[in-house]
């Protein structure tokens, strides 16, 4: 990760779970990350905490709904003035709704597609741009994916979510083409854990609060900081490795 000190990272959804946890590892290394979410105060106490600690690097809080293409744009616009731009990006933001394909309601459906698959689009096109204009030809794109983008678990909750995720690994495996295809050293990558104990499930279940907690209590877990630390292992490969897709489950996990 030494070469990564002083880079610039963004982080969506980095406001809770897995986005918290790498926004932190990453502000630990030395790199200045730009965390952005909706529930901007929660990224502002995770950037005073990591002054706190000492830490090298720097977390820059912004708000910013994904779901929403101009403030996206925006948010590159203002990384570009104050940044120059950006060197890695990590598309952590996700959500699931659980609206099952007979019964499911369309605008869930069109929420998962706009911030699952169109707003990881969009800010890895930006991201890209931002590096062909500098120059910058060792960055990387890490998506955090799912085990549900390689599987249909048979819970029809699911079956919606898990195609936004089954985008994702198709679209990582695309970008990397893509990308080879432009000649450049740009690296692609995608982290698909299972079940990682998060605010994620009590979202999803945001009506069923012990439904949300049975799913963390039926296992041991992976912590967000597994996810993090992948994401660290995949960023400190060296630039000639191209980690395509790290899959990581909990041990006790079935499916």
């Amino acid at each position: 990760m030494e070469r990564w000190k002083g880079r610039v990272a963004l982080v969506t959804g980095a406001s809770a779970g897995i986005g918290a946890a790498v926004a932190r590892a990453l502000v630990q290394s030395g790199m200045r990350v730009v965390g952005c979410g909706r529930s901007v105060d929660k990224i502002e106490k995770l950037a005073a905490q990591c002054q706190s600690a000492g830490y090298s690097g720097t977390l820059i809080p912004y708000k910013c709904h994904l779901s929403n293409e101009e403030e996206i744009l925006s948010m590159f616009s203002a990384i570009k003035t104050l940044h120059r731009g950006v060197d890695v990006c990590i598309n952590n933001a996700g959500l699931a709704h659980n609206e099952p394909l007979l019964s499911g309601h369309t605008e869930g459906w069109r929420n998962m597609i706009d911030v699952n698959v169109l707003a990881l689009c969009i800010c890895t096109r930006e991201a890209c741009k931002s590096m062909k204009e500098r120059n910058v030809d060792d960055g990387h794109i890490i998506n955090i994916n799912s085990m549900s983008g390689h599987r249909v678990c048979a819970s029809s909750d699911l079956h919606f979510y898990s195609a936004t995720k089954y985008a994702v690994t198709a679209l990582t495996e695309g970008l990397r083409q893509e990308l080879r295809e432009a000649g450049t050293h740009i690296r692609a990558t995608c982290i698909s854990p299972g079940v990682v104990e998060t605010e994620f499930a009590f979202r999803q279940h945001n009506s069923d609060p012990e439904k949300a907690a049975s799913v963390y209590e039926s296992i041991k877990c992976l912590k967000a900081d597994d996810i993090a630390s992948a994401v660290t292992y995949v960023l400190g490969a060296p630039p000639h490795v191209q980690i395509g897709d790290v899959q990581m489950r909990p041990v006790e996990q079935v499916s």
